[in-house]
């Protein structure tokens, strides 16, 4: 909880910090392995609903002004965008690339393929809609 405060405080879980497993075992002093299993089986119930342990870990990536920003910070803007874009005519991989990028987030679009995999948002072929 003392890692992530900002989203405990607020459910805006682009206020989510990046923490990995490392973070947590180097405080508790316990193995990697054993946070792992612990964060992986448990759950807890905030103001904003119930979530995954594992859910609040998250790795990081650099954004264009040099900030450390979680890469659930970069999906939850990315479905934003998703939810947005013209179902007519949807956004490829490359041209969510190039809007993530405007948004200060230089990933690569393989990344962004990785990231609409995870979260069950399928190719854009198959999100038009007549």
């Amino acid at each position: 909880m003392q890692f992530q405060k900002e989203y405990f405080l607020t459910g805006d879980s682009t206020k989510l910090k990046p923490m990995i497993l490392r973070d947590i075992a180097e405080i508790t002093g316990l193995d990697i392995s054993t946070v792992s299993r612990v964060a992986s089986s448990k759950f807890v119930q905030t103001e904003f609903g119930t979530k995954r342990l594992k859910d609040f870990f998250s790795e990081s990536i650099v954004n264009t002004e040099g900030d450390e920003v979680s890469t659930q910070e970069v999906k939850s803007i990315f479905g934003e965008i998703i939810e947005a874009e013209n179902k007519r005519k949807p956004l490829s991989d490359e041209k969510l690339r190039l809007m993530l990028e405007g948004k200060g987030y230089s990933i690569a679009r393989r990344t962004v393929a990785k990231y609409r995999e995870q979260l069950n948002i399928p190719v854009a072929r198959l999100r038009k809609e007549l």
